[in-house]
C-alpha cells in the first residue's frame, strides 16, 4: 500500500532540497538562480508565450499569424553547434499561484471538496514547461522566438501531499534539467505557503521539443552546461532518463511479448475464474470482491473549440491532460466508492496534436489495483465524421489511492490482460521510486 504520509515518486530536487532545507553556504545555487527572477503571476505565462512566438489573442487572426511565422526560418540554427550554450539558471523561472492573497482567482482553481482542481495544476505546468524551454532558447537579439516549442512527454509528477489548500498561496519554479539535439527536459517544483514557509507539493518532469516555425519539422536548441557539480549530476540524471525511456519503449507489450513471471501472472487469473463445474476454457466466473475490466469504463466527448487552443492553434496539451485526469478520476470514484487521491501521473505520451474543431473521444478504464491503489489508463483519440477514421493522440496513466481496500479487477480477453500488465508496470515503477 502506498504510504499516506508520502505521496512522491522520488526524493525531492536536489535544487529543490537545497532551498527548503538548508541555509548559510548550502544555498548558494539557488540564490545564484534566484538572482534577478522576479516571480511571473500564473496569468501572465500564457501571454508571455504568445508574445515570444507572435500568436494572435483573436481566433479571426490566426491564419494570418501563422502565415507570418513562416518568414523566422531564416532564423533557425543550421546547427546545434551554431547557438550559444546555456546554463540552468538563465531558464529558470518562478510562477505564483496567488490563492491566499487574491481570492478572487480562487473559483477556478476550486473544486466540490473545498481543495484545488488537480486538473487545473496541469494546466498550469504545461505552460510553465513551455515558457521555461522558450526561456532556454531565447535570442535577445530577436522579438519572436522562431521555435515551436511543444509538449512531446510528461514523464512523471509525484505528489509530496493528499491535500492542496484552496486559501494559501502556490509557487512553482523550474529550469531547463538536460538538453539533447532539439528536445528538452524540464523540472518543474510545486510548493505552498503554510505557516510562512513553502512546502513541497509536488515534482514534474517534462519532455519538450522544438520544431520549426510551422510546426513540421525539428529545430536546433541551446546546449546546456552545468556550473557546478550539484548540476552535474542533474545532467546525468537527465541521461539516464532518456536511457530509461528508450528502454521502456523497446519493452513495451505492444512490440514484445510479456516475461514469464507476468505470463505465469495472466494464466493463474485464467485458471482461478474458471467455472470448476464444467470442463470447458469458455466458463469463466469471478472470485467474490472482483469486477470484470471491462465493466470499469467510463467515457466522455469533447468539441474541441477555438477557447481551447494552444499559442500554435491547436488544442492545449495542459486542457487535454486536465480533461483525462477529471475522467480517470471520475473512474477511480465510481470503482472504488470512495473519494479518490492522486499519487502519480506518468508516461503521457503526446503522439498526435489535436486540431480545432476535433471531435475527441476519451475513454477511461481501471487496468490494476493493489488492495487500495488504482491504476487508470486513459485513452484519447479524435474521430473525423467525415472519413470515420480514429487517430491516437495520448495514453494517460494515473495512480490513485483511495480510504479503503477495493475488489481486484480482472481481465477477460487476451487483450484486457496486456492492459492488466501494462498497468501493473506502471504501478510497480511508481511503487519502486515511492520507496527509494
Amino acid at each position: 500500500m502506498l504510504s499516506r504520509r508520502r505521496f512522491s515518486l522520488s526524493k525531492p530536487h536536489p535544487i529543490l532540497f537545497r532551498m527548503l532545507m538548508s541555509s548559510g553556504s548550502g544555498s548558494q545555487v539557488i540564490q545564484n538562480m534566484e538572482e534577478g527572477h522576479f516571480p511571473i503571476h500564473v496569468n501572465n505565462v500564457r501571454s508571455k508565450l504568445r508574445e515570444l512566438v507572435g500568436a494572435s489573442t483573436n481566433w479571426r487572426d490566426h491564419v494570418q499569424a501563422m502565415n507570418e511565422r513562416k518568414s523566422l526560418h531564416t532564423l533557425l540554427a543550421k546547427t546545434q553547434a551554431d547557438l550559444p550554450p546555456r546554463k540552468m539558471k538563465d531558464s529558470y523561472i518562478d510562477v505564483i499561484l496567488p490563492l491566499g492573497s487574491q481570492p478572487e482567482i480562487r473559483e477556478k482553481y476550486l473544486n466540490m471538496q473545498n481543495t484545488v482542481r488537480f486538473g487545473r495544476i496541469l494546466e498550469d505546468l504545461d505552460s510553465l514547461g513551455v515558457l521555461i524551454c522558450y526561456t532556454h532558447t531565447k535570442n535577445e537579439a530577436t522579438l519572436r522566438s522562431p521555435l515551436s516549442i511543444v509538449t512531446a512527454l510528461v514523464d512523471k509528477i509525484g505528489l509530496w501531499k493528499q491535500h492542496i489548500h484552496p486559501d494559501c498561496d502556490i509557487k512553482f519554479t523550474g529550469n531547463v534539467s538536460w538538453v539533447g539535439k532539439t528536445s528538452m527536459e524540464v523540472k518543474i517544483h510545486m510548493l505552498q505557503l503554510l505557516d510562512a514557509i513553502y512546502s513541497p507539493v509536488l515534482d514534474a518532469t517534462f519532455v519538450m521539443v522544438a520544431r520549426d516555425p510551422e510546426n513540421k519539422r525539428p529545430a536546433f536548441v541551446n546546449p546546456l552546461i552545468a556550473e557546478t557539480p550539484e548540476e552535474e549530476k542533474i545532467l546525468k540524471e537527465g541521461e539516464k532518463n532518456k536511457i530509461r525511456r528508450l528502454e521502456s519503449s523497446r519493452a513495451s507489450l505492444l512490440k514484445v511479448a510479456p516475461t514469464a513471471d507476468e505470463r505465469n501472472i495472466i494464466h493463474n487469473m485464467f485458471l482461478n475464474t474458471l467455472d470448476s463445474r464444467t470442463v470447458s476454457f469458455r466458463s469463466r466466473v469471478l472470485l467474490p470482491n472482483s469486477v470484470w475490466m471491462q465493466d470499469t469504463k467510463l467515457k466522455g466527448l469533447e468539441i474541441c473549440h477555438p477557447q481551447e487552443r494552444n499559442i500554435f492553434n491547436r488544442i492545449f496539451g495542459g486542457f487535454l491532460m486536465r480533461k483525462a485526469y477529471e475522467l480517470g478520476w471520475a473512474t477511480a470514484y465510481s470503482y472504488g466508492n470512495s473519494r479518490p487521491y492522486v499519487v502519480a501521473v506518468d508516461d503521457i505520451m503526446f503522439q498526435k496534436p489535436v486540431e480545432i474543431g476535433s471531435l475527441l473521444l476519451l475513454s477511461s478504464q481501471v487496468c490494476y489495483t493493489e488492495k487500495n491503489n488504482i491504476q487508470v489508463r486513459v485513452h484519447s483519440e479524435v474521430y473525423d465524421p467525415d472519413t470515420r477514421v480514429h487517430h491516437t493522440t495520448n495514453v494517460f496513466h494515473f495512480t490513485f489511492v483511495i480510504e479503503k481496500e477495493i475488489p481486484d479487477v480482472v481481465p477477460k480477453t487476451y487483450g484486457e490482460s496486456m492492459l492488466y500488465l501494462d498497468g501493473k508496470r506502471h504501478f510497480d515503477s511508481v511503487m519502486k521510486e515511492n520507496t527509494t
